[in-house]
């Protein structure tokens, strides 16, 4: 036999025998004789196979037990019962104890028989193929496994069962709290199921989760079984929220509610120092028909304060405490710890105006109070501030007397009048229509603004609201009497217009008097209405004193005028008729009387007052008129000269 090269002509392949010159070669010889050898063993060995038919031959993929003969430096000899050995390297032992002479292990068959006749064995493969086996087995049966956390990957961790096999661990599994931190379970040992498998890769899903909800629900069982109110355990605190806090009594949470830790009054669960992870005893109050909701109590283990309070506090009483709460409606004070009163509103100070709690008070701020009220069974307690000092509506007849003149304080404007204090507790109330004289106030801030001092008088007592009734123009005297003799009916004055509203205006008159003109009496001569601001001459068409009301009008003014104008334009015409008929009649009379001789005249009666100055003013309108046709006569003359 020559030399041989590969088909792909790169590599030379050297000859079986090496041949002398003489053509013979003792190594062949040799190679020849270990064949046969080989071949004899393996005939003896089928026929001993078939001799002894318990005895199955090696195949690949086969799990088989052998013996441990000896460990040599990194090698493990192992003997199997067909009398082979074969070699495993030590390393494949990673991960259980190092074995023994004697020592019996299962091993993977890799191959039956190699070139040199030796069977290739793997203690690894061996291990993972019964791990697999004892995964598969404990996914069906629910078996709790031992696994042990190597590293944490994308999603989850890694965890080895068996030593040797690796599953993964998902995140959502690894625990029934929410876990933030992977690698602290990294090196932990975590009792697992297994959850889900796939046969086709040899996968395996695994859960620590799993475990810990079925050893809740079977202690959720037994606990669930003694439940009953009134019950003490002990738990640890899961979660604090802002109206309590969440225990964990071992396989069931429970809630203890703000109102059940302490018999104080607190604002957060925080203000007891309470943390999470804080073992605290509690007592069972109560659950639903499941008993999946479970109320917890701490403060019912403590003594309640509220036992025997009247021989601690009687009424009458006067007490100090602590604002610990604050209400529109009032403010609450612990007068003793988890023993609180209310201070109402109404009770906080003697005056008609309550003060705001929320300004009045402060939390934290210690006070003084009477004890009105103890209501244990309701667990309530009334307190009164006020009644720490002596109330000064009593004697108020007595101290404020009707018609006197007082000074106070304007300390509230209202839509309806001001609200005056005289001292502290005592106020009274100034209305609009008491406000000013001659104005028509609609609103307080037309005349005074809170914080004024003004004088005022009473006229009256509200013994109900405790209210004095109190008036501040009374304080002068009542100008309408002048007034009366001022603005009659007819007289025309001068006023500016200060507002419009509506079909109505107010005018400002002399002395600051206002008055009352509707909108068509604003109407101007030029046929344009007056508007706010503008100055004119108003006449009076009604005056009431006891209404307090002046009516006047604009347009009255110039009406009358032009009626006064037309009136004595038809005297004139009537003057300037009967001075003709009078001029005829004096002629005639001077012709009888040169024809006729006189007789004794007869006494003419003398006209009246009113007729007298009615025929003056007729006789003066009628020489005007005439000197006015005299002149013009005159100009018409020298006119015709010229």
């Amino acid at each position: 036999m020559g030399n041989r090269v590969s088909t792909t002509g790169t590599e030379e392949v050297k000859p079986l025998v090496e041949k002398t010159e003489e053509g013979f070669s003792w190594e062949d010889l040799a190679r020849a004789e270990r064949t046969q050898e080989n071949e004899d063993i393996v005939v003896a060995l089928k026929e001993y196979l078939k001799q002894r038919p318990d005895i199955k031959p090696l195949e690949r993929a086969d799990i088989v037990k052998g013996k441990v003969m000896k460990v040599e430096d990194e090698d493990v000899v192992v003997e199997l019962d067909y009398k082979f050995n074969s070699i495993i390297p030590l390393a494949e032992f990673k991960g259980e104890p190092e074995p023994k002479p004697g020592d019996e292990i299962e091993v993977y068959v890799e191959k039956s028989e190699d070139k040199k006749g030796q069977v290739k064995l793997s203690r690894r493969k061996a291990r993972i193929l019964r791990a697999w086996d004892k995964l598969v087995e404990a996914y069906h049966t629910g078996e709790v496994l031992e696994a042990k956390v190597i590293a944490k990957t994308r999603g989850g961790l890694v965890a080895e069962c068996f030593g040797i096999y690796e599953c993964f661990l998902p995140g959502s599994q690894i625990s029934i709290e929410p876990v933030e931190d992977y690698d602290a379970y990294v090196g932990k040992t975590l009792p697992v199921k297994v959850v889900k498998i796939n046969e086709a890769i040899m996968n395996a899903v695994v859960s620590h989760k799993a475990v810990q909800e079925e050893e809740r629900e079977r202690r959720r069982k037994e606990i669930i079984e003694k439940l009953e109110p009134g019950l003490v355990l002990e738990g640890v605190i899961k979660n604090i929220v802002d109206w309590g806090v969440f225990v964990d009594l071992g396989s069931i949470d429970g809630l203890v509610y703000i109102s059940d830790l302490t018999w104080r009054r607190i604002k957060h669960p925080s203000d007891l120092g309470l943390k999470v992870g804080d073992k605290v005893r509690v007592v069972v109050l109560g659950f639903d028909e499941d008993k999946t909701k479970i109320s917890l109590g701490m403060k019912q283990l403590e003594p309640d304060p509220w036992e025997n309070i009247h021989e601690k506090i009687k009424v009458g009483d006067k007490v100090k405490g602590k604002v610990v709460h604050i209400q529109p409606y009032g403010a609450f004070i612990e007068v003793l710890p988890g023993v609180e009163g209310l201070v109402h509103v109404s009770e906080i100070s003697w005056g008609y105006k309550k003060p705001k709690p929320s300004e009045y008070f402060k939390e934290g701020q210690e006070v003084e109070a009477v004890v009105t009220q103890i209501d244990p069974d309701n667990r309530r307690m009334s307190l009164s501030i006020k009644q720490l000092k002596p109330d000064p509506w009593e004697n108020i007849e007595s101290k404020y007397v009707t018609g006197n003149k007082y000074r106070g304080k304007v300390i509230e404007l209202r839509p309806y009048g001001a609200l005056v204090e005289l001292e502290e507790g005592v106020y009274g109330i100034v209305r609009n229509e008491d406000l000013s004289w001659t104005k028509r106030v609609m609103h307080p801030a037309e005349v005074v603004k809170e914080g004024d001092e003004i004088d005022v008088v009473v006229l009256g007592y509200d013994n109900e609201r405790r209210l004095l009734k109190l008036g501040h123009k009374q304080v002068e005297e009542n100008p309408w009497h002048t007034f009366e003799t001022v603005f009659t009916p007819g007289s025309i004055h001068k006023g500016t217009i200060k507002s419009i509203s509506g079909s109505e205006a107010i005018v400002e008159l002399p002395y600051g008097v206002e008055a009352k003109a509707q909108v068509r009496d604003l109407k101007k001569e030029d046929g344009t209405v007056a508007n706010v601001d503008e100055t004119l001459d108003f006449m009076v068409i009604d005056f009431n004193k006891k209404k307090q009301l002046i009516k006047v009008s604009h347009t009255k003014v110039w009406r009358q005028a032009k009626e006064e104008e037309k009136a004595r334009k038809e005297a004139r015409k009537l003057i300037k008729k009967k001075g003709k008929k009078t001029t005829k009649t004096a002629s005639a009379r001077t012709t009888k009387k040169a024809t006729t001789p006189s007789k004794p005249k007869k006494q003419q009666p003398r006209p009246s007052g009113a007729k007298l100055d009615e025929l003056i003013d007729l006789d003066q309108l009628l020489g005007g008129e005439e000197e006015k046709q005299e002149g013009s006569e005159e100009n018409k003359k020298d006119e015709n000269k010229e």
